[in-house]
Parts: C-alpha cells; sequence; structure tokens
C-alpha cells in the first residue's frame, strides 16, 4: 500500500530549504491529518532535538505515522559527510547516523541518507570518497538491520553531490553491498536533471525503491511546474511500487499551498 507523506524541517541552518512544513512537530501533525496525509517525514538537528515522549503523542493523537527520519543535518548543521577526506569527520558522521537509525527505529521509521553522502575534492579523489561512502552504507545498512528498519540511500544532483547522481547509479551501489538493507529513495526534482527518462529510471529503480520525493520540476508541489507526471505514475504501478510518497518542497506560495496541492495530486494519482 502506497503512504502519503509531508515534511517537517526542525533545523533553522536550513531555512529557506525544500521542506514544506517549519512550524514545530505539533503543527505538522495537526495538518497532516487535517489534509489527509498518512505520515510525517522528519528532519531534525539531531536525535536529541526532538521529545520523544511529545513525538509519540501526536502520533497517537493524530493517528499520523512517522515516515522516515532525515540525517542532512549532520551535514547542514554539523559538518559531517561520509565520503570526507578526514577519517575523524567520517566516524563522527557514521555516529550520527547510527543515532538517527535508533531515533528513528523507535517509531519503526527508516533514516535517509541525502546530503551527508558528500561529494570528493581536494585531497581525497573520487574512486576513493565513493569507497568511503559505500564501506558506510554496508555498516549502516547492518546496523539499521538490526533496529528492524531499511537504511534509505538518495541519490542526488551534480549541483549537490559529485559521487553518484542517477538512479542506475544507486541500484549498482546498493547491489554491490553484501548487506540487503539498504533502499533507494528517489526524488523527481534531481532525476528532473539527471535522468534522461525519469520514467524508464523508476523502472530500473524496481524493487529497490522504498520511497519517491513527489515534487515538481521547479521543486514545488507537484503541479506548479511543468513535469509530465502521467508516464511517472505508470511507470510507479508497472513495478508495484508499495512504498512512501513524500512531499520535500518548498513551501511556495507558501505551506498549506504546497501541502494541500500535493494532497490533491496524490489522491488524483494513487487515489484516497
Amino acid at each position: 500500500m502506497i503512504r502519503s507523506a509531508v515534511t517537517v524541517s526542525l533545523v533553522p541552518e536550513a531555512k529557506g530549504g525544500p521542506f514544506v512544513f517549519w512550524e514545530g512537530l505539533a503543527h505538522a501533525f495537526e495538518q497532516a491529518e487535517s489534509l489527509g496525509f498518512d505520515a510525517v517525514e522528519i528532519f531534525a538537528p539531531g536525535p536529541d532535538a526532538v521529545d520523544r515522549n511529545e513525538l509519540k503523542s501526536l502520533v497517537e493523537t493524530h493517528g499520523r505515522s512517522v515516515a522516515a527520519v532525515g540525517t542532512g543535518a549532520g551535514a547542514v548543521k554539523h559538518g559531517l559527510t561520509l565520503s570526507s577526506g578526514d577519517a575523524a569527520i567520517r566516524e563522527q558522521a557514521v555516529e550520527f547516523v547510527k543515532s538517527m537509525i535508533d531515533f528513528g527505529a523507535e517509531f519503526n521509521a527508516p533514516a535517509i541518507i541525502g546530503s551527508m553522502q558528500g561529494r570528493w575534492g581536494g585531497q581525497t579523489d573520487r574512486t576513493t570518497a565513493m569507497s568511503y561512502l559505500t564501506d558506510s552504507l554496508e555498516s549502516l545498512g547492518d546496523y539499521a538491520g538490526t533496529r528492524d528498519v531499511p537504511l534509505i540511500y538518495e541519490p542526488l544532483n551534480r549541483y549537490e553531490t559529485n559521487l553518484f547522481n542517477t538512479i542506475a547509479e544507486g541500484v549498482e551501489v546498493v547491489e554491490s553491498l553484501s548487506t540487503s538493507n539498504v533502499r533507494l529513495l528517489a526524488d523527481l526534482f534531481h532525476m528532473n536533471i539527471e535522468e534522461a527518462d525519469v520514467a524508464e529510471a523508476i523502472r530500473v529503480g524496481g524493487k529497490h525503491l522504498a520511497e519517491i520525493h513527489f515534487v515538481d520540476s521547479n521543486r514545488w508541489a507537484a503541479g506548479y511546474g511543468h513535469t509530465n507526471f502521467d508516464p511517472i505514475v505508470a511507470a510507479l504501478k508497472d513495478i508495484d511500487f508499495a512504498g512512501v510518497i513524500a512531499v520535500e518542497s518548498f513551501p511556495k506560495p507558501d505551506s498549506m499551498s504546497a501541502a494541500t496541492k500535493t494532497i490533491e495530486a496524490f489522491r488524483q494519482y494513487f487515489g484516497d
């Protein structure tokens, strides 16, 4: 069964980024219930920034689940990446992701690795940086498995990383790992930049896809740009996708409009 999700950021340093809600967890869960989203995806500064009792209460009160937890604050706020040439930074990055895996697992929610994959450059060549990243995905995938959740890896566009940019590259990465616990997130904004055929890339991702960031060409909510969603939705149906469809878009023209536009599109394409 496909679930819908809306994003909330609790990270001031990411202000202006592609997250729908910014007014705290309570507001996000209230609006998710009001609009009919199934879940909330949380972008937090770290695991200790979220009151577990408050979050458990919000989940129970509003009947919404936690779709996933983002780890990007590790890079945005703390300057940590899994491909850093500095071994100490890589070690801290792994520990940060582990802490986010632990946090998410309390709510049966996977952690997403996007910005924390980093990039190569300086004293670190591309092959070495890629090996650092894949080694981390290997160990973190196994660690997530001990907490009964998958680890989700998101290929990003060329302006955000110079490591892996396409879904095909993501598939090659996860299939090279010994662990079978790493899944992929396909973000339609990144794919609009990197993929020759977004729908075909979805088919290539196939069984490896756990989540879709459902967003238009301009990173606004679906319907505000020029993306043709029909072939993309057809591809998701072709692969029997049964994961999460989440809106990670700019809060434009405002948060409520972005959220409302997305849930309308979700119902149009995937049913209520």
